[in-house]
């Protein structure tokens, strides 16, 4: 999780119940832009419980920094945000419809920052609930263990930065994946067993897959269109690098 180097700052636990909507602003912004220098690194804990949530819509907003997630929580979402700028401590918000649940993180661009960043997002998702994901980050790099969520849908955007996303698990259903980046590089590795498809475009960046056959304008594998459950990927690069491992 977080480097060890964290224990003894400051920390702020944030825990949420699926009660009703709910919305913490973890900052004050008046959305204007202004520099300011870095000091110690703060951390916050998140913890939404799952209660009767079947299905949730969660998106995830990071302007720059580092974001890790991963499944096996038995919350909804959970984990620790790790920070050097004030003004960048996350705004949190959920709503809850029936069984329902949406959930928005997002950091405040209301500052720059002058000297050595530090921005770590490391969060963790529950496996069972029916989950829309959507990332968007503007720079940095995001490390992604997603194979082993319920997933329906799956968006990235990257604007400068890394992307290594890995869905190998055993998925139970059809689900999509689009990915859309700037400068930088995007991997993906694929779930063994299940049909796929996919598409990807590189600007003026490389393409290279492995594992699957190049049938006309997309790859896919033997499994694909025949299988049970079938994945379909979308990938867009500007400038830099597309891997798809099947």
């Amino acid at each position: 999780m977080i480097d060890a180097a964290l224990t003894g700052c400051m920390q702020k636990t944030l825990v949420f119940g699926l009660l009703g909507p709910v919305l913490l602003a973890l900052t004050g912004c008046d959305g204007s832009f202004r520099q300011v220098r870095t000091g110690p690194i703060e951390t916050s804990l998140l913890a939404l419980n799952r209660a009767n949530a079947e299905r949730a819509d969660v998106e995830l907003n990071i302007s720059a920094g580092e974001l890790k997630i991963h499944g096996g929580s038995n919350k909804l979402i959970e984990g620790k945000f790790s920070f050097n700028v004030p003004d960048w401590r996350p705004q949190v918000r959920s709503s809850v419809n029936g069984s329902h649940v949406a959930i928005t993180v997002q950091q405040p661009s209301s500052a720059g920052a002058i000297g050595d960043q530090k921005n770590i997002w490391d969060l963790e998702l529950n496996d069972k609930v029916l989950m829309d994901l959507a990332l968007h980050c503007g720079a940095g790099e995001a490390r992604m263990s997603l194979g082993s969520l319920n997933l329906r849908s799956l968006q990235v955007r990257m604007g400068a930065g890394q992307v290594d996303l890995d869905l190998t698990g055993h998925p139970t259903h059809d689900y999509e994946v689009d990915i859309s980046g700037g400068v930088g590089q995007a991997t993906v590795h694929l779930p063994e067993g299940v049909g796929i498809r996919a598409e990807a475009h590189g600007g003026l960046g490389s393409i290279k897959v492995s594992g699957l056959t190049r049938k006309g304008d997309h790859y896919e594998n033997d499994l694909y269109d025949s299988a049970k459950v079938n994945v379909t990927l979308k990938v867009n690069g500007g400038i830099g690098e597309i891997r798809i491992i099947g």
